[in-house]
């Protein structure tokens, strides 16, 4: 006889373990299956996110910082060390301690809430059953009430770079180097394209990257964008714009990358070679043929506003349908399909949801940008204020970047937060909360922000939106 559930979470990353939690909470019997098996050969809960993406990536990049700071940061401060060397090993393996307390977490909170964990390979059958395949090859069928997919994404892989064992690697393969690579090569000047380059740039490695595209960081405002790239200019990444990779070759070791921009076919020889290109929604053997749920060009499962699927009492969240993807946009989903499941009217806001780059350095953003306000047609007003004015970021000897804020130039209310600089991943939640409850830039003029903070880039921003900043000359209003 089959199991029955109120609620079947297949995958348990992000949007699949909080989405489970909060059923169960609403007391939902929720059962929640997982496949991915972690580097100790053991089920680890927890998805990319918590396995070989969010988490791991910033514990790197924060040994990286560290180690950078000792080596080029402490002098100013009067601080002399001599003999600054980087243990590669045991940086890994603190990353590794850290993947395993999280991933062990979200198993406590699995037992904490109630919720069945189910080790195994979940695919969606008729009828909203659920066969799962174990570890061992035996299958078993699960009846569900509802079904929420949660199944990811994985890596692209590219003609031109196939993927081996040590040498060409994806995101995950990054975040495992025994030893700094003399000579880096990066495949895609996104998030993650940067975000690791920048770990092994700050030890050591000459790092190139190489984006097909001609303009840098698009997404991101252009103000911002133009600010990240100097700076990441004079750290030692070398951006390619325009430079798409045709063909690599693997020599003694090395791998040769052949690739064309606006100089005609061009090779560079690297130690280590990135695919940093994006990810695609992960679906293999997700789907029976004749479940109901339809997949777009990209593999992704159509939903309306609130994650629902054509088939009644199945849902979808997280990289597997549309919009960015974000650990907390998947988890936001999650929560929102749960409530929904228990009858809450529950939605979820996604023009504010908040974008950050975790470079040195952080690149935030929430809400509109300049490009996107005029190609609509909005009338706008812009307050930019420098953390080179900001007497916390002089202090802590990282001053550089900005936080610039948009409003709406007829109702002053706020429309976008950008931040490049100390914190910013931070601060931009200060926007997000503002532009939730459809603040004015005014408001957050006339608040009281302590000092001194970080923060108070923000209120400065804010002020200059209307002419009023007090610490940075005021620019005319539009």
């Amino acid at each position: 006889m089959s199991q029955k559930y109120d609620v079947v979470v297949i995958g348990a990353g992000p949007g699949g373990y909080v989405a489970a939690i909060r059923a169960a909470q609403l007391g939902l019997k929720t059962a929640c299956i997982e496949k991915y098996v972690g580097k100790d050969g053991k089920s680890a809960l927890g998805g990319t996110c918590l396995n070989v993406g969010c988490i791991p990536s910033k514990a790197l990049l924060d040994s990286s910082w560290k180690y950078h700071e000792a080596k080029d940061g402490f002098k100013i401060h009067g601080i002399d060390v001599k003999g600054i060397s980087m243990d590669v090993p045991a940086m890994i393996d603190r990353k590794d301690k850290i993947v395993k307390q999280f991933t062990g977490g979200v198993s406590t909170l699995f037992k904490a809430n109630g919720v069945t964990s189910i080790e195994g390979h979940g695919k969606l059958l008729a009828g909203k059953k659920v066969e799962v395949t174990a570890p061992d090859g035996t299958t078993s069928i699960i009846d569900a009430e509802n079904v929420i997919l949660a199944s990811g994404s994985v890596p692209i892989e590219i003609p031109p770079a196939p993927l081996t064992d040590d040498t060409i690697v994806d995101s995950t393969g990054a975040l495992e180097f025994t030893s700094v690579p003399k000579k880096l090569g990066v495949i895609g000047a996104g998030v993650i394209g940067l975000e690791l380059g920048s770990v092994w740039r700050r030890l050591g490695s000459e790092v190139v990257v190489f984006e097909a595209l001609d303009t840098f960081l698009g997404l991101a405002d252009e103000q911002i964008a133009k600010e990240a790239m100097k700076t990441f200019t004079k750290q030692g990444l070398q951006v390619r714009l325009g430079a798409r990779v045709t063909g690599t070759e693997i020599k003694r070791k090395q791998v040769v990358v052949s690739f064309s921009d606006s100089e005609g076919e061009q090779q560079l020889t690297f130690d280590k070679l990135i695919v940093a290109v994006g990810r695609r929604p992960y679906t293999e053997n997700l789907l029976a043929s004749d479940c109901g749920i339809d997949l777009d060009e990209r593999g992704m499962v159509f939903v309306d506003d609130y994650c629902a699927t054509s088939v009644p009492g199945v849902y979808a969240v997280g990289d597997m349908v549309r919009g960015p993807m974000l650990a907390h946009k998947s988890s936001e989903e999650g929560v929102m399909v749960a409530e929904r499941i228990a009858g809450h009217k529950a939605a979820m806001n996604y023009d504010l949801v908040p974008s950050v780059i975790y470079t040195h350095p952080e690149i935030a953003w929430v809400g509109k940008n300049e490009k996107q306000l005029k190609a609509e047609g909005v009338e706008f007003n812009v307050g930019v204020f420098p953390f080179a004015a900001n007497g916390r970021a002089v202090a802590g000897n990282d001053a550089g970047g900005m936080v610039k804020m948009i409003a709406d130039a007829k109702t002053d209310r706020v429309l976008g937060v950008h931040v490049i600089g100390p914190s910013a991943a931070e601060l931009v939640q200060q926007g997000a909360i503002a532009m939730e409850f459809g603040t004015s830039a005014e408001d957050l003029g006339m608040m009281v922000f302590s000092h001194p903070t970080l923060s108070e880039a923000l209120h400065e921003a804010a002020l200059a939106v209307n002419g009023h900043a007090i610490h940075v000359a005021n620019r005319k209003k539009r």
